[in-house]
């Protein structure tokens, strides 16, 4: 079988869970031998994103801007690489290299499915333009997909407010790779960063409003003297926030207990998290957090609010949930923070049982394989367009 995988960058630092996602589920098609290609743009695509896809063929068009993601694409390359594959997979929404793959799938008649991956809500930024693009072809590439792929079910009403039917809707979750995420080393970590040793609340994510990173640090801020032994690291490149975030803690006087490491990876994200005594997930917006279950494999429990998709954690008794304010994540920080460091660590251990069980990636592959072998089978892609969308496009 042979898989094509469309996702405007491969870029850790700007692309988020979607990105991973991406990277991990392709690794995982090639290890069930399905011929995986990624198209893609070369925007902060380096050597090492390369060596960590070894198996995994990576077309990547140069990037014109990397603000909107534009890409110089070859139409001749793009219609080879639809033209050979069983199914094209499309990852993320607003993006002019899904536009271009889905004309050539629609001309050569190709099945498809879609991963937005929590984006199809025309929130952030860019809102018109959102709107514009949803217009003129966004709600068509969604509409007339053979199957959604939602990855959590807060996602099925979004992609039903898009036209789609409930029948071409599945919820495949994110997965994981505990192979990525063994390297442990506290002291080093704390060492290498400049940190105190003491008990450490971590976030870990992009410093951009929808993550909600000034909800935790206000809420964390605001703490009674109770806590004034933890520290608050928050991992993640800048996207708009850092200054405010920054200019918080220094008003506050609080530059010993709120550190900002900047973006990492690798093994350093593994170090982050079995260090850690707590993740917090103060997400505005999430279909399913993937730093939930990146925690849950290091064993670390977490809080997060009610928008991030994952319920399953406070199910498995492995966090807390609450809502997206500031009030609500300072109460939530009080009852895990005032807790014995053997509950927490409890609290881990079931968080880690429910990940191993239910959302490592050579399980998740296998719907994904599915999917895929009833298209191949089916031959020729959804031909039920909705008239009025193609009015539209």
């Amino acid at each position: 079988m042979k898989v094509l995988n469309v996702i405007q960058l491969l870029d850790p630092h700007r692309g988020g869970g979607t990105v991973e996602r991406t990277v991990q589920m392709s690794r995982h098609l090639v290890r069930q031998g399905v011929e995986c290609t990624v198209l893609t743009s070369d925007l902060g695509l380096s050597a090492e994103r390369r060596r960590e896809m070894a198996g995994v063929a990576v077309v990547a068009f140069p990037s014109l801007n990397s603000r909107f993601y534009l890409p110089r694409f070859s139409w001749r390359r793009i219609r080879e690489l639809v033209g050979v594959a069983d199914v094209v997979h499309l990852m993320n929404h607003w993006t002019l290299l899904n536009v271009l793959v889905y004309w050539e799938i629609r001309r050569q008649g190709k099945p498809y499915v879609i991963c937005p991956a929590g984006a199809l809500p025309v929130v952030g930024r860019s809102r018109l333009l959102k709107k514009i693009y949803n217009l003129l072809i966004g709600k068509a590439i969604v509409r007339n997909a053979d199957w959604m792929i939602a990855v959590a079910a807060n996602e099925v009403p979004e992609y039903l407010r898009y036209g789609g039917r409930t029948e071409r809707v599945a919820v495949i979750p994110n997965g994981i790779d505990r192979g990525d995420f063994i390297a442990s080393d506290r002291a080093g970590f704390l060492a290498r960063h400049g940190l105190p040793d003491r008990p450490l609340v971590l976030f870990m994510g992009r410093l951009n409003w929808i993550k909600g990173p000034d909800l935790l640090l206000r809420a964390f801020l605001a703490l009674d003297r109770r806590f004034s032994q933890w520290q608050l690291v928050m991992v993640g490149p800048d996207e708009g926030l850092g200054s405010e975030l920054q200019a918080l803690v220094k008003s506050a006087g609080a530059e010993e207990r709120v550190f900002f490491p900047g973006f990492l990876g690798g093994t350093e994200k593994s170090c982050a998290y079995h260090a850690a005594d707590l993740l917090v997930i103060p997400s505005r917006h999430e279909a399913m957090s993937i730093v939930a279950l990146e925690a849950g494999i290091c064993g670390t429990p977490v809080l997060l609010t009610d928008q991030c998709g994952f319920p399953a954690v406070v199910a498995s008794g492995g966090g807390l949930e609450v809502a997206a304010t500031v009030a609500a994540l300072q109460a939530g920080l009080a009852t895990m923070l005032a807790l014995a460091p053997a509950q927490r660590r409890r609290m881990g251990e079931r968080l880690l049982a429910l990940v191993e069980g239910e959302y490592l990636w050579e399980t998740v592959v296998r719907r994904f394989m599915a999917i895929y072998e009833g298209l191949r089978a089916a031959g020729k892609g959804n031909r039920d367009f909705d008239a009025r969308t193609e009015e539209k496009a």
